[in-house]
């Protein structure tokens, strides 16, 4: 079987890709009945060169390969009918933005696996850029807070080689005192703890957090369960929450009142109750003035998330009376960082360790008849130009009725 590593070809450019040059040596290594061949790429983290070193082949045609593997959506004008397809297509939530691209695939009888779809037999996410995004998301907000405050200037992350030189530059600097709620337990979250627990910042529970001032910057971590509760007063269950969520309203406000920095490091499903609302964030008592948004779900959970930013002009101001977009910086607001393709800042890392999780988890279902059902799981398209069963609730997305 071969698999063919695609040029990224939407804007703007993405520098990441799902396999590092050493990566890929691995896989061949590993399974050494697949053949690897890398789509010429001017834009990659990793140049041409640095993979034909290795011994892969470097071609401007890729249309021989059975296995097509990117990161970003492919343009339709770019989709090769009849293969396998493995990249974000940003399609299993029906956006409207993306139904054209669905439309195609199955008009080309492409085979489509999504990597948000790539799960175990429980639903959790094996592969991804979570910790990331994560990492990126928090540093990003303690650049935030430095430039607005006038207490330290970090430079962006897209000009630092790698994690350790971001490490490296938070070392420089001195954190505030100041409460600081991180929501959420998956990668994404403790990509964000990795930086807190960097910093040397606190990890408190949340009883202390909710009831205690300190003199030194402190966090909590907190679950859903803690920032969710069910509206009859009964003791909730995560998992019950996350297949329904509709019996439950938000806790979100206790934190908000004791917050000063905030880090959205959680999953937002379907009819979940939102964290905190515009109405909410005009209370009196609500402190929060800076709010990392990682999650990125606009007009969604977290209310000052209006728009995603870019990461060019990542920061933005939401002032809560008068529900309006100001200057991050301005008097009142709280200053938002909503940057949604934050791992596009750490592409060597970020592609790096989203390609070790790839040869653990996907490349062996290919040779070993599919035996953990990570394939049959992640399909959302057939060869036969249909929605998988699993995925058949996207048909009123497919007929243009959702």
């Amino acid at each position: 079987m071969k698999f063919a590593i695609i040029k990224e070809r939407k804007n703007p450019p993405d520098r990441r890709v799902v396999f590092s040059p050493e990566t890929l040596a691995e896989a061949r290594k590993r399974f050494p009945d697949a053949e690897f061949v890398v789509e010429s790429s001017d834009i990659r983290v990793f140049p041409d060169e640095s993979y034909a070193k290795l011994g892969f082949e470097v071609t401007d045609d890729v249309s021989d390969a059975d296995v097509m593997i990117g990161v970003k959506e492919v343009p339709i004008e770019n989709l090769i009918p009849n293969k396998k397809y493995f990249y974000f297509s940003h399609t299993i939530k029906k956006q409207p933005y993306n139904r054209k691209l669905l439309l195609a695939m199955l008009e080309k009888n492409i085979e489509m696996f999504d990597h948000e779809t790539i799960v175990n037999e429980k639903g959790f996410r094996l592969i991804g850029f979570g910790r990331y995004a994560g990492l990126v998301g928090a540093y990003n907000g303690f650049r935030a807070l430095g430039l607005r405050d006038g207490l330290f200037n970090l430079p962006k992350v897209e000009t630092l080689a790698d994690l350790n030189e971001v490490k490296a530059e938070l070392d420089k600097i001195t954190i505030p005192n100041i409460k600081i709620l991180l929501t959420g337990t998956g990668k994404v979250a403790h990509g964000a703890k990795e930086i807190l627990d960097h910093l040397g910042i606190k990890e408190i529970s949340d009883a202390l957090y909710l009831t205690s001032q300190f003199t030194e910057p402190v966090y909590v971590m907190a679950d859903v369960m803690e920032y969710a509760k069910r509206k009859d007063g009964k003791v909730g269950d995560k998992w019950e929450f996350y297949k329904d969520p509709t019996g439950y309203e938000s806790n979100f406000m206790p934190y908000a009142k004791e917050t000063d920095y905030f880090i959205a490091g959680h999953f937002y499903g379907n009819n979940a109750p939102y964290l905190f609302t515009r109405e909410d964030a005009k209370h009196p008592d609500f402190r929060i003035n800076l709010v990392a948004d990682i999650s990125c779900d606009i007009d969604g959970p977290v209310a000052s998330t209006i728009r995603p930013s870019t990461i060019a002009n990542p920061f933005y101001g939401y002032h809560p009376q008068t529900e309006q977009e100001v200057a991050f910086d301005a008097k009142d607001a709280i200053t938002v960082m909503a940057v949604d393709n934050l791992p596009c800042e750490l592409p060597k890392d970020a592609s790096e360790g989203f390609g070790e999780t790839f040869v653990e988890h996907v490349i062996p279902a290919f040779f070993n008849n599919d035996q953990e059902g990570i394939l049959k799981r992640a399909r959302i398209t057939t060869e036969e130009g249909k929605l998988t069963k699993r995925f058949s609730y996207l048909q009123d997305y497919v007929d243009g009725e959702a």
